[in-house]
């Protein structure tokens, strides 16, 4: 790729001009640049348009240039890359796993000297040059395989961080850490060897329990949520650590943090009740933890069912999902679901309940919107039920 001449200003009028447009349609125009391969101005503007929501500091800098796409959708969003930056700190860190760099801009900030490791060539320089771009200076880009580039420095660093990616050929089999590249169950003794401290990231995918019967020393396994979406899980060890792993639940809304602590192996009580006056949802970063007796207990709240995963009060508590208050409960019967559901408008949501939400709609001619939300859910005495709630 010609970095010079993509940065040119006609090229990058192109790129902003056509950003909004039609890319099938556009790719079948002449190229207006001979000069040029169109195939890579297609991708500029792919990946920039890629960009404008999860990379908006890259796609509001003219100097930028752009990766394959693919780059930019495996790439960590900003805002779980600077949370993740916020975990780690102090003299030097080296990135395993590059890519596209978004990572490493938030880690400069909390370490004095990053090395950024990347095999594909392109990609590196691509990553040197946007690094200038944005002023900054105490990142380095290095080309090649990170083992062999952290055995030839044979020199420690205060933090690795690796962030593996699936094997192609480990696609239909159960996600485990073993089937990705670099492998880091099979490499952690020695990455152990250049550095106390490992931040890795995986995918959400991955289940915890599956995570540490691979892993030894983990710390603490951050479950980070945006915008009640689960994006990834950060895995941190500590070289020689002892003490029983933590989960720290984690949900980034609209840039407030929100933490729930979890301390595993500690076996938590929860307690049941029928629907009280408020009913709570837990977000999605809580549920993916699978301590649900945890949730009742850190947040002083009952659970409906021992597999509803809703959770109800007489008082409004502080807690880390969607709250709201309980309206009217009614039994799953014909002459209620006549009477209070068919043909209603409001948000249906379901918990341990044998019909889903598309099923329920159709069924009962249900219109989506409205400020009234049915969760319809199994209660302790295992009938089935629906709450209509207002969200607080």
């Amino acid at each position: 790729m010609n970095i010079e001449r993509i940065l040119k200003s006609d090229i990058q009028d192109f790129i902003n001009k056509n950003i909004n447009l039609d890319i099938t349609k556009l790719a079948f125009k002449k190229n207006p640049f001979p000069d040029v391969d169109y195939t890579t101005l297609i991708n500029q503007i792919i990946a920039k348009k890629k960009a404008k929501e999860k990379l908006p500091t890259w796609f509001a800098n003219p100097a930028i240039i752009f990766p394959e796409k693919i780059s930019i959708e495996q790439t960590s969003s900003e805002i779980t890359a600077k949370y993740k930056a916020s975990l780690v700190s102090g003299n030097n860190l080296i990135d395993c796993t590059g890519g596209f760099g978004i990572d490493d801009y938030y880690f400069s900030k909390q370490f004095n000297k990053v090395i950024h490791c990347e095999i594909n060539a392109e990609l590196s320089l691509i990553v040197a040059h946007n690094f200038r771009a944005l002023h900054v200076e105490n990142v380095s880009c290095v080309i090649g395989d990170s083992t062999s580039i952290l055995k030839n420095r044979n020199q420690k660093f205060d933090c690795i961080y690796v962030d593996p990616s699936r094997r192609n050929d480990a696609k239909g089999k159960v996600f485990m850490l073993k089937d990705c590249l670099p492998n880091v169950v099979e490499l952690q003794n020695f990455y152990e060897e250049y550095s106390e401290t490992l931040l890795i990231k995986t995918a959400p995918i991955l289940d915890i329990t599956a995570g540490l019967s691979e892993l030894k020393n983990v710390t603490t396994i951050y479950i980070v949520a945006v915008e009640n979406e689960v994006k990834e899980l950060l895995w941190l060890i500590e070289k020689g650590n002892s003490k029983n792993p933590m989960i720290k639940a984690v949900t980034i809304d609209k840039g407030i943090v929100y933490s729930t602590e979890i301390v595993l192996l500690k076996n938590y009580h929860a307690t049941f009740s029928l629907p009280q006056q408020y009913l709570y949802e837990p977000n999605a970063s809580l549920l993916k933890s699978g301590y649900f007796n945890a949730i009742s207990e850190l947040f002083g709240v009952a659970k409906l069912h021992q597999h509803s995963h809703l959770y109800t009060s007489n008082e409004n508590k502080e807690f880390q999902g969607r709250k709201f208050k309980i309206i009217q409960e009614i039994k799953y019967q014909k002459q209620e679901m006549k009477q209070y559901i068919q043909n209603q408008k409001m948000n249906i949501s379901t918990r341990n309940f044998p019909l889903k939400p598309e099923e329920i709609k159709k069924k009962f001619k249900i219109q989506d919107g409205g400020i009234t939300y049915a969760f319809f859910t199994t209660n302790l005495n295992n009938e089935k039920i629906v709450l209509l709630c207002e969200k607080i």
